[in-house]
């Protein structure tokens, strides 16, 4: 509940970060490590067994218009608990942090590192990037982020692209000038039929959105310049590179991606990980949602008390019995668990 009261925005999360910190040192936790507002703690040093990650982060969106609640003032009402960030992403973070030490109370096969990261909400570089960089070579990672404890075994990729079509500017009584609205329409309707013929089973097709536009100066004057904006969601059998060619290929406008990085992702289902949920009866999905899945270069899975659907609304909340099936599912999921290294 301490979390709930400090505000944690995305690449605002000092206080959140100093609070858990201190907290994990008075419960026991040695050598916890600190990256900006990344918080992680080791097993020990790396060796011969493979690396587990559990992670889980500590930003929060801002609180919407809609809260009837203090966003910022934790109630506990009933099995409910109320509060900015207990859904995503508290439920997770406290049911990680609750099986890493349960995990290490016996030997292992593999070496476990829980890491509390910063600016996921925004997929800042200050954030699980940062981590990263500073945590070795990690074999696979459970991503906390609430699933209602289904397994995210495909997640899709994102990429932002600045759209312009231009025109030539003239007085709207006179048939004079080109109208950069209607030079834009073409590849705005482009961008709202068409459909890339490769398909996932999990994540279903590349999804293309038109999102914002912007043309003109006043109302007699024809626009010269109209702009717009495309969310393009991947479906993990293009990539982002391979995408954004193929749309500049297609439409009648300039096309500027703001960046590729955030790519899709997705687990074999034969990963023992993934084998050993399915006996456990976790239903398998494709997560439409991005997370801190599109930073790693390494298998992992997604996965968490709390639903998505509570996510970024007005008075949030999670179930504490959520949290609790939570870390008994972790547990059964990881214990013992004989994974490969990975590369």
């Amino acid at each position: 509940m301490g979390l709930i009261r400090i505000p944690s925005f995305s690449r605002e999360e000092g206080a959140a970060a100093d609070f858990l910190e201190a907290w994990m040192r008075e419960n026991g936790f040695a050598e916890i490590h600190r990256a900006g507002n990344n918080l992680w703690v080791e097993s020990g040093p790396q060796d011969e067994r493979p690396t587990i990650l559990l992670n889980a982060h500590i930003d929060t969106v801002r609180p919407s218009p809609g809260y009837t609640r203090d966003p910022f003032e934790p109630a506990l009402e009933g099995d409910v608990l109320y509060g900015l960030g207990s859904n995503d992403d508290g439920g997770s973070l406290v049911a990680l942090l609750e099986t890493y030490s349960l995990l290490l109370s016996k030997p292992q096969p593999y070496r476990l590192v829980f890491s509390a990261t910063a600016e996921e909400e925004v997929c800042g570089k200050g954030g699980f990037d940062l981590f990263l960089q500073r945590a070795g070579k990690i074999d696979f990672g459970i991503i906390g982020e609430p699933t209602a404890m289904n397994m995210a075994v495909a997640e899709k990729g994102l990429m932002v692209l600045d759209c312009t079509a231009h025109g030539v500017s003239g007085h709207a009584a006179r048939n004079e000038g080109k109208n950069a609205i209607y030079e834009a329409l073409p590849s705005i309707e482009w961008f709202r039929a068409h459909v890339f013929p490769k398909v996932s089973e999990y994540l279903g097709p590349v999804k293309m959105t038109v999102t914002q536009i912007t043309a003109g100066t006043q109302h007699n004057v024809i626009p010269d310049r109209c702009d717009f904006v495309v969310d393009v969601r991947s479906n993990g059998l293009y990539s982002n590179p391979d995408l954004l060619k193929l749309i500049k290929a297609s439409v009648r406008c300039d096309v500027k991606e703001r960046s590729t990085r955030i790519g899709s992702s997705n687990i074999s289902m034969t990963h023992p990980v993934v084998k050993r949920g399915l006996e456990l009866g976790l239903k398998p999905f494709g997560s439409p949602t991005t997370s801190n899945q599109a930073l790693a270069s390494f298998p992992t899975l997604k996965i968490g008390p709390g639903d998505s659907s509570r996510s970024h609304t007005a008075n949030e909340y999670i179930h504490i019995s959520e949290i609790r099936d939570a870390v008994e599912t972790y547990y059964r999921l990881l214990n013992g668990l004989e994974i490969l290294k990975y590369g």
